[in-house]
């Protein structure tokens, strides 16, 4: 918590927009803090997206648009083994990036269902490093 995660996320949105392309920003319906389908950083930098539910095939919503860039999902913890999947199609099959933020572990250091499969098949991974008020 506090690397700026959601901050890199909506400047990874920005600089898509700036040079004409289309993002598709996604975050969790449960996350209500700013508002559902919306993603706010804490400097106060925000966008809309589509809010998703464990129910919903991102790979199904995101193949019916030919004109996403790039797919942004924040809070990618909370995300389904089965849409996890789906956000590798939509880079391997459809030829879309796929960045993904989120928590690795709870408070407890278990592993989320969305972060132990995003850690098992991502092709990439950068650790967003912060300082430790432990």
């Amino acid at each position: 918590m506090n690397a700026g995660k959601t901050t890199t996320l909506l400047q990874s949105a920005h600089n898509y927009r700036e040079r004409g392309m289309r993002p598709w920003l996604f975050t969790p319906r449960m996350d209500t803090r700013s508002g559902e389908g919306r993603i706010t950083s804490r400097i106060g930098l925000d966008a809309e997206a589509h809010a998703f539910t464990p129910a919903d095939d991102l790979l199904k919503l995101a193949g019916a648009d030919d004109a996403i860039d790039c797919v942004l999902v924040d809070e990618a913890q909370f995300l389904t083994r089965a849409q996890v999947y789906q956000l590798g199609e939509i880079a391997d099959r459809l030829g879309i990036p796929v960045l993904a933020y989120g928590l690795r572990t709870d408070f407890q250091g278990n592993l989320f269902e969305g972060s132990q499969h995003l850690l098992a098949w991502a092709d990439k991974l950068v650790e967003i490093k912060t300082i430790c008020h432990c």
